[in-house]
């Protein structure tokens, strides 16, 4: 049985397939009760205008494709939270670049 509080070392395996990884534009985070929902998604399209055939209200239409669906338990949200933060950190020390100001995408 395992020591409950020996330190743990993660053994990683990638498999080869996933090396190059999924290239994102954007992603979209939802929640359940028990589970958060990541999608990441990549343009599949150019934007277009729009008219909504019941108000007339003219809109922007940005076709998109999950390119992959990462579901997590809500405890573990607070880790990654944490861990993207220190990471962005560390990017903006590296590069001297900070966040965009406003959306890349207008809502």
């Amino acid at each position: 049985m395992a020591d409950d509080d020996a330190p743990r070392q993660f053994e990683i395996d990638l498999p080869p397939e996933e090396i190059a990884g999924h290239y994102a534009d954007f992603a979209n985070v939802w929640h359940t009760p028990t589970v958060f929902v990541m999608d990441f998604l990549t343009l599949a399209q150019p934007p277009h205008d729009a008219i909504d055939a019941e108000t007339g209200e003219h809109r922007t239409i940005v076709p998109a494709r999950v390119v992959s669906r990462i579901r997590i338990p809500p405890e573990q949200v607070f880790e990654l939270a944490k861990a993207l933060t220190q990471q962005l950190e560390f990017w903006e020390q590296e590069t001297g670049r900070r966040s965009p100001s406003g959306p890349l995408l207008d809502d």
